[in-house]
Parts: structure tokens; C-alpha cells; sequence
């Protein structure tokens, strides 16, 4: 294998560097644009609405905190046995 012809396999290299950034000065240059949709904005309105709602439903709450305080807060055994069953076997 020959190496001493080094010199002519670097000034090709050059050679198409030169001749690629003369190509992309060049070319036409256009600025992008982005465009989002009526439903995207929509979408997004939503999203941030339902993200700045709370989880908690203050007026079940007053309700239930009432009812135990006045001591008529009840809950059946079946209800809670039926909870725990759906819970671990989903049924």
C-alpha cells in the first residue's frame, strides 16, 4: 500500500468542503413558520384549566365533615366489604 501520496488525498478533502459551504450560501434561505391548530389551542386551554383545579370537592367535604361532627356519619359494612373486595380481586 502506497502512503506518500498523502498531499493529493487532502487537497481533495478541502476541495469538497470549499465547494459544499459554497453550496449552502447559496441556497435560498427561508425562514420556518409553525402554525398550531384551533384545536391544539383548545386543547392546551383545557389542559391548563383542568391542571389549576383542585382534587379536592371542598363542598362533599363540608358535607361529610358536618355529618361526623354531628355524629350521623354511617357507613354500612357491606359497602366497605364491597370496596375492599373490588379493590384487591377486580372483580
Amino acid at each position: 500500500m502506497r502512503v506518500d501520496n498523502y498531499g493529493q488525498v487532502a487537497n481533495a478533502y478541502k476541495m469538497s468542503k470549499a465547494r459544499k459551504a459554497e453550496a449552502v450560501s447559496k441556497m435560498n434561505r427561508v425562514n420556518d413558520t409553525v402554525e398550531i391548530s384551533s384545536t391544539a389551542k383548545t386543547f392546551q386551554t383545557a389542559r391548563t384549566a383542568v391542571a389549576n383545579i383542585s382534587d379536592i370537592r371542598e363542598d362533599k367535604v363540608a358535607k361529610l365533615k358536618a355529618a361526623i361532627e354531628e355524629g350521623t356519619y354511617a357507613v354500612s359494612g357491606k359497602d366497605i366489604a364491597d370496596k375492599l373486595v373490588e379493590g384487591y380481586f377486580a372483580v
